[in-house]
């Protein structure tokens, strides 16, 4: 048996231990933690550790993929700038998602006009912003303006025992009325289903996916399998590119 008095001090600092373990995955800025239940944010943090870990995550500068096989892009998470190449359209994207500003080829005509950047650097986001989610969703289950809820254990399409989380929004994005409910294996604790639900209050998801089939790139898991014909490829992380990668049309 402990002495009292570090039986005391063990008690005292049990709790910043458990402070400490939490910060391993902050939340982002505007995420709805008050209005998220603790449970739900206890198993999106067990998602992130599968997946690498936030230092991973942080530290992964270049990802590229292709969407589809519809586009590739190519993502500077450091910097924010994207690059789209969409070949069969002749028309390539490179922005600063955050200023919404950038280079842009539309149908083999280079613009130049700024209300014609604006207006094409505004549809390249909205292509960065779905095909990115598409990919890398489940780093992004603490982002700003996601609440998260836990809606209990429910096996997959397969039959896998998993626990679901319930994604909402608030403000963000291009489409805050969506809603998710996000699949995660009791055991792997990763991703393995979700579905998209175009309005909150809708009682039958639009698309219901697997994700799987992760494999690492770098130093984190990513999957681009969601069955079928939905391929996520070609999928690398790089921790330097040509610097014309993002200057030049």
């Amino acid at each position: 048996m402990l002495p009292k008095i570090t039986l005391g001090l063990a008690l005292l600092l049990l709790p910043l231990c458990m402070m400490a373990q939490k910060s391993n995955n902050p939340a982002a800025k505007g995420f709805n933690e008050a209005g998220s239940d603790p449970k739900a944010i206890a198993i999106a943090d067990q998602v992130m550790e599968a997946m690498g870990g936030r230092k991973a995550w942080d530290a992964t500068r270049y990802i590229t993929w292709s969407f589809f096989g519809r586009r590739t892009l190519l993502w500077d998470k450091k910097e924010g700038q994207v690059r789209i190449d969409v070949p069969a359209d002749k028309s390539t994207y490179i922005i600063d998602v955050n200023k919404e500003t950038g280079l842009i080829k539309h149908k083999g005509n280079v613009m130049t006009q700024p209300d014609s950047i604006k207006k094409y650097a505004g549809v390249a986001k909205s292509i960065w912003i779905n095909d990115s989610y598409w990919l890398i969703m489940p780093y992004k289950m603490k982002d700003s303006g996601v609440t998260l809820k836990y809606k209990g254990e429910m096996p997959t399409e397969t039959g896998a025992a998993a626990e679901v989380l319930e994604l909402t929004f608030a403000g963000v994005g291009r489409t805050p009325e969506n809603r998710y409910m996000v699949f995660v294996d009791k055991t792997s604790h990763l991703v393995v289903q979700w579905h998209y639900f175009k309005n909150a209050s809708d009682e039958k998801p639009s698309i219901a996916t697997p994700w799987e089939n992760y494999q690492r790139q770098g130093k984190i898991l990513i999957s681009g399998d969601r069955g079928g014909n939905r391929k996520l490829t070609d999928i690398q992380v790089f921790e330097s590119v040509p610097k014309e990668k993002f200057t030049v049309l």
